[in-house]
């Protein structure tokens, strides 16, 4: 029998968290060291961070500075920054990993199925032909070939060439 190992997601599953107390981690994660942060793209009240658990490789997370729950709360300048680094990181995924699709969605509020409902965020999940197999399904695994580092490398610089060219 072979063994998947993946330790950087005990925390994930044995409902651990990552911050102390009630901290959020879209409102720690800009604050990390590079190293510790997954941040791979940033304009003035939005940035773009690598989910921790992903669903598949180059699973990013566009997510507003402001610690807001809803559309609704977001000022103008914030949508649209939203909605261009959105854009950024489809092309990012696209030119970086070449899928064959995309999901891209928001999950308001914890019956949605929001891992962080206090703070909106923007999924960015690139999908292949074939992604869902039995490790999935029947294991209830994911299987991640790229650990989370190599992408932040992978990606970070697509980004900061995208936004020079706009």
């Amino acid at each position: 029998m072979e063994r998947l190992w993946s330790p950087w997601r005990l925390d994930y599953v044995t409902g651990a968290t990552e911050t102390s107390g009630s901290e959020c981690v879209f409102c720690v994660a800009p604050g990390l060291p590079a190293s510790e942060s997954l941040v791979v793209a940033r304009v003035d009240a939005c940035f773009v961070v690598l989910n921790r658990y992903p669903y598949n490789n180059g699973h990013l997370l566009v997510v507003p500075n402001r610690h807001i729950g809803s559309l609704a709360e977001t000022a103008p300048e914030e949508l649209a920054e939203l909605m261009v680094l959105t854009r950024r990181a489809e092309v990012a995924l696209t030119e970086a990993y070449r899928p064959h699709g995309m999901n891209i969605g928001i999950n308001m509020g914890r019956p949605a199925g929001a891992g962080v409902p206090g703070h909106l965020h923007v999924h960015v999940v690139p999908r292949w032909d074939g992604d869902t197999n039995f490790m999935t399904v029947i294991g209830e695994t994911r299987v991640v070939p790229e650990e989370l580092p190599r992408t932040v490398t992978r990606l970070t610089p697509i980004f900061e060439r995208l936004a020079k060219e706009s």
